[in-house]
Protein backbone atom coordinates (compact mmCIF):
# COMPACT_ATOMS: atom_id res chain seq x y z
CA UNK A 1 0.00 0.00 0.00
CA UNK A 2 1.26 3.48 -0.89
CA UNK A 3 2.08 6.00 1.79
CA UNK A 4 -0.57 8.46 0.59
CA UNK A 5 -3.00 10.67 2.48
CA UNK A 6 -5.54 13.04 0.95
CA UNK A 7 -7.18 16.26 2.15
CA UNK A 8 -10.32 17.95 0.88
CA UNK A 9 -9.95 21.66 1.57
CA UNK A 10 -12.93 23.96 2.09
CA UNK A 11 -10.70 26.93 2.98
CA UNK A 12 -8.89 28.89 1.69
CA UNK A 13 -10.56 28.49 -1.69
CA UNK A 14 -11.95 30.84 -4.30
CA UNK A 15 -15.50 31.45 -5.37
CA UNK A 16 -16.22 32.26 -9.02
CA UNK A 17 -15.45 35.98 -8.42
CA UNK A 18 -12.04 34.95 -7.00
CA UNK A 19 -13.01 36.01 -3.48
CA UNK A 20 -11.43 33.85 -0.76
CA UNK A 21 -14.24 31.88 0.90
CA UNK A 22 -15.03 28.82 2.95
CA UNK A 23 -17.24 26.28 1.18
CA UNK A 24 -19.70 23.88 2.76
CA UNK A 25 -19.05 20.22 3.41
CA UNK A 26 -21.37 17.94 1.45
CA UNK A 27 -22.45 14.44 2.33
CA UNK A 28 -21.68 13.32 -1.21
CA UNK A 29 -18.06 14.46 -0.90
CA UNK A 30 -17.72 12.61 2.40
CA UNK A 31 -19.19 9.36 1.06
CA UNK A 32 -17.81 9.25 -2.45
CA UNK A 33 -14.28 10.42 -1.74
CA UNK A 34 -14.00 8.02 1.23
CA UNK A 35 -15.01 5.17 -1.10
CA UNK A 36 -12.40 6.21 -3.69
CA UNK A 37 -9.79 6.56 -0.94
CA UNK A 38 -10.29 3.04 0.40
CA UNK A 39 -10.42 1.58 -3.11
CA UNK A 40 -6.97 2.98 -3.95
CA UNK A 41 -5.32 2.31 -0.58
CA UNK A 42 -5.18 5.84 0.81
CA UNK A 43 -4.17 5.81 4.49
CA UNK A 44 -6.43 8.66 5.65
CA UNK A 45 -8.88 11.14 4.15
CA UNK A 46 -8.86 14.53 5.88
CA UNK A 47 -11.84 16.85 5.50
CA UNK A 48 -10.66 20.37 6.36
CA UNK A 49 -13.07 23.15 7.26
CA UNK A 50 -12.50 25.95 9.80
CA UNK A 51 -16.21 26.43 10.61
CA UNK A 52 -17.33 24.55 13.75
CA UNK A 53 -20.89 24.08 12.45
CA UNK A 54 -19.55 22.49 9.26
CA UNK A 55 -17.28 20.11 11.18
CA UNK A 56 -20.20 19.21 13.44
CA UNK A 57 -22.31 18.43 10.36
CA UNK A 58 -19.55 16.16 9.01
CA UNK A 59 -19.14 14.48 12.40
CA UNK A 60 -22.89 13.72 12.56
CA UNK A 61 -22.66 11.91 9.21
CA UNK A 62 -19.48 10.15 10.33
CA UNK A 63 -21.08 9.07 13.62
CA UNK A 64 -24.13 7.72 11.77
CA UNK A 65 -21.95 5.45 9.62
CA UNK A 66 -19.88 4.32 12.60
CA UNK A 67 -23.04 3.28 14.47
CA UNK A 68 -23.33 -0.50 14.86
CA UNK A 69 -26.63 -0.62 12.96
CA UNK A 70 -25.21 1.29 10.02
CA UNK A 71 -22.15 -0.95 9.94
CA UNK A 72 -24.44 -3.96 9.55
CA UNK A 73 -26.77 -2.23 7.07
CA UNK A 74 -24.01 -1.00 4.72
CA UNK A 75 -20.67 -2.31 5.93
CA UNK A 76 -18.81 -1.14 2.83
CA UNK A 77 -19.69 2.50 3.40
CA UNK A 78 -18.88 2.19 7.11
CA UNK A 79 -15.50 0.67 6.22
CA UNK A 80 -14.72 3.60 3.91
CA UNK A 81 -15.73 6.11 6.59
CA UNK A 82 -13.05 4.74 8.92
CA UNK A 83 -10.53 6.69 6.79
CA UNK A 84 -12.23 10.04 7.42
CA UNK A 85 -10.69 12.57 9.82
CA UNK A 86 -12.31 15.99 10.27
CA UNK A 87 -9.87 18.88 10.84
CA UNK A 88 -10.16 22.66 11.26
CA UNK A 89 -6.95 23.48 9.35
CA UNK A 90 -4.59 21.98 6.83
CA UNK A 91 -1.80 22.38 9.40
CA UNK A 92 -3.67 19.98 11.73
CA UNK A 93 -3.74 17.38 8.94
CA UNK A 94 -0.05 17.88 8.15
CA UNK A 95 0.80 17.59 11.86
CA UNK A 96 -1.14 14.32 12.15
CA UNK A 97 0.61 12.78 9.14
CA UNK A 98 3.97 13.99 10.51
CA UNK A 99 3.27 12.35 13.90
CA UNK A 100 2.12 9.08 12.31
CA UNK A 101 4.98 8.89 9.80
CA UNK A 102 7.80 10.48 11.78
CA UNK A 103 8.42 13.03 9.00
CA UNK A 104 6.56 15.76 7.17
CA UNK A 105 4.66 14.64 4.07
CA UNK A 106 5.44 15.89 0.59
CA UNK A 107 2.55 18.22 -0.27
CA UNK A 108 0.97 17.64 -3.69
CA UNK A 109 -1.63 20.20 -4.76
CA UNK A 110 -4.16 19.63 -7.50
CA UNK A 111 -5.57 22.32 -9.76
CA UNK A 112 -7.45 22.67 -13.01
CA UNK A 113 -5.16 25.59 -13.87
CA UNK A 114 -2.06 24.85 -15.94
CA UNK A 115 0.28 27.01 -13.87
CA UNK A 116 3.00 26.58 -11.28
CA UNK A 117 5.61 23.94 -10.50
CA UNK A 118 3.96 21.01 -12.29
CA UNK A 119 4.55 17.29 -12.07
CA UNK A 120 3.06 14.73 -14.46
CA UNK A 121 0.91 11.92 -13.08
CA UNK A 122 3.17 9.22 -14.57
CA UNK A 123 6.24 10.72 -12.93
CA UNK A 124 4.54 11.09 -9.54
CA UNK A 125 3.12 7.55 -9.71
CA UNK A 126 6.65 6.13 -10.07
CA UNK A 127 7.97 8.36 -7.30
CA UNK A 128 5.21 7.27 -4.89
CA UNK A 129 5.69 3.61 -5.80
CA UNK A 130 9.46 3.74 -5.26
CA UNK A 131 9.45 5.85 -2.09
CA UNK A 132 8.74 5.28 1.59
CA UNK A 133 8.07 8.99 2.08
CA UNK A 134 4.56 10.13 3.02
CA UNK A 135 2.52 12.17 0.52
CA UNK A 136 -0.46 14.43 1.21
CA UNK A 137 -2.53 15.20 -1.87
CA UNK A 138 -4.68 18.32 -1.61
CA UNK A 139 -8.02 18.74 -3.36
CA UNK A 140 -9.79 22.09 -3.37
CA UNK A 141 -13.49 22.84 -3.40
CA UNK A 142 -15.31 25.84 -4.85
CA UNK A 143 -13.27 27.34 -7.69
CA UNK A 144 -10.00 25.92 -6.43
CA UNK A 145 -7.35 26.53 -3.81
CA UNK A 146 -5.90 30.00 -3.42
CA UNK A 147 -2.73 30.92 -5.29
CA UNK A 148 -0.94 31.40 -1.96
CA UNK A 149 -1.81 27.85 -0.90
CA UNK A 150 -0.73 26.42 -4.27
CA UNK A 151 2.63 28.21 -3.92
CA UNK A 152 3.22 26.48 -0.56
CA UNK A 153 2.84 23.01 -2.10
CA UNK A 154 5.96 21.05 -3.00
CA UNK A 155 4.52 20.42 -6.47
CA UNK A 156 1.23 20.81 -8.34
CA UNK A 157 -0.14 17.84 -10.22
CA UNK A 158 -0.88 18.37 -13.90
CA UNK A 159 -4.55 19.19 -14.55
CA UNK A 160 -7.07 16.69 -15.86
CA UNK A 161 -7.80 17.62 -19.46
CA UNK A 162 -10.65 16.35 -21.56
CA UNK A 163 -11.53 16.87 -25.21
CA UNK A 164 -12.93 20.39 -24.74
CA UNK A 165 -11.87 23.65 -23.07
CA UNK A 166 -14.38 23.00 -20.27
CA UNK A 167 -12.43 22.08 -17.13
CA UNK A 168 -14.49 22.23 -13.95
CA UNK A 169 -15.01 18.66 -12.74
CA UNK A 170 -16.66 17.93 -9.43
CA UNK A 171 -14.07 17.31 -6.74
CA UNK A 172 -15.45 13.77 -6.36
CA UNK A 173 -14.77 13.00 -10.03
CA UNK A 174 -11.35 14.66 -10.02
CA UNK A 175 -10.30 12.79 -6.88
CA UNK A 176 -11.28 9.43 -8.35
CA UNK A 177 -9.43 10.13 -11.60
CA UNK A 178 -6.29 11.34 -9.84
CA UNK A 179 -6.22 8.44 -7.38
CA UNK A 180 -6.62 6.01 -10.29
CA UNK A 181 -3.75 7.69 -12.17
CA UNK A 182 -1.43 7.66 -9.16
CA UNK A 183 -2.40 4.47 -7.32
CA UNK A 184 -4.35 2.31 -9.78
CA UNK A 185 -3.01 -0.76 -11.56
Amino acid sequence: MANVYIALLHHPVYNKRKDIVTTSITGFDLHDIARSAITFGVKKYFVVNPLPAQREFANRIFDFWMDEGSQVFNWTRAEAFKLVSIKATLEEAIDEVTREEGRRPKIIATSAKAEGKRVESRELKVEIRDSNDPYLILFGTGWGMTDELLEKADVILEPINGQTDYNHLSVRSATAIILYRLLGD
